[in-house]
């Protein structure tokens, strides 16, 4: 496995040469749309091939990615690939200041969001049924983690990875006065969690015109434990210049609880797919 890099050294590396020094397997796929095509591709036969299955696919789902949706139900649809032997685990959720769910209709719902752009858009005949839609309760906070042991653990999950290196909702600890080692980080199931200055801004940017005010504060996530522990890890990014260097820490930087990625490099079937614009370097000299 190839050394760690020093910061400047990893955003550097030129684009040839990720696959080759990157401590996880990449994929660069040409351009986004191309990237969510193989997305949909993979999913779907990994969904067909649970058909005869002796035991349910266990799929872990965020909402990002999710240009891919779309897609994955066309082929679905077409192909007759039936979800009835699959077992769907929802990754995180958006919550209110006062750590309750939001209404059905708020548009940071989330499983409002996959209930009706993932399993909405199949055919009535090949969508799970409710009994195997796993979503998470604030109120029940261990409900999930019980549904994860009592199934024998996750087949896949399926992801995105954020700005300040977060997988879910879990982001680095930001507090100067509280300490979370490696360890304990790795080790942590179910949690709620706070919004933290970033994703406000960014969620501000691209969904709301800027009115901070409109992103919830808080959130409920799988935590890295589950995470870590299923079969496979797929991360997918078209983040662009937004996620150019935290994909490389993704890739390059050593294992670290300020950037939670970076611990899928201990992880034996972890993968990373993202479009060219995201796998470019950073800019490294600034013309006036």
């Amino acid at each position: 496995m190839s050394p760690h890099l020093a910061w400047d050294d990893m955003l550097r590396v030129p684009v040839e040469r990720l696959a080759d020094v990157s401590r996880v397997p990449v994929r660069i796929f040409p351009s986004a749309e191309r990237l969510f095509e193989q997305l949909a591709r993979y999913t779907a036969d990994l969904i067909a091939a649970s058909q005869e299955a002796p035991t349910p696919l266990r799929i872990v789902w965020p909402v990002g990615p999710k240009r891919h949706f779309p897609l994955l139900a066309d082929i679905c649809n077409r192909e007759r690939i039936s979800w009835r032997n699959t077992f769907n685990i929802q990754m995180d959720e958006w919550l209110d200041w006062s750590c309750r769910l939001l209404p059905e209709r708020h548009p940071f719902n989330l499983q409002a969001y996959l209930r009706r752009e993932l399993w909405g858009r199949l055919d009535p005949s090949l969508r799970p049924s409710e009994a195997q839609l796993i979503f998470h309760d604030p109120l029940r906070l261990d409900r999930v983690d019980r549904k994860i042991d009592e199934l024998g653990g996750i087949d896949v999950v399926f992801g995105g990875f954020g700005f300040t290196g977060h997988i879910a909702y879990n982001e680095p600890p930001t507090s100067r006065w509280t300490e979370i080692s490696d360890a304990a980080f790795c080790a942590a199931r179910t949690r709620i969690v706070p919004t933290n200055e970033e994703t406000f801004i960014m969620h501000a940017q691209r969904s709301t015109g800027g009115n901070t005010r409109l992103v919830p504060p808080m959130g409920i996530t799988l935590g890295m434990r589950d995470l870590l522990a299923a079969g496979k890890i797929r991360l997918v990014s078209d983040g662009g210049a937004w996620k150019q260097t935290i994909f490389r820490v993704l890739c390059m930087h050593e294992p670290t609880v300020r950037y939670p990625c970076t611990f899928v490099q201990l992880h034996p079937d972890a993968e990373v797919m993202v479009d060219a614009k995201t796998a470019a370097c950073p800019p490294d000299i600034f013309d006036n």
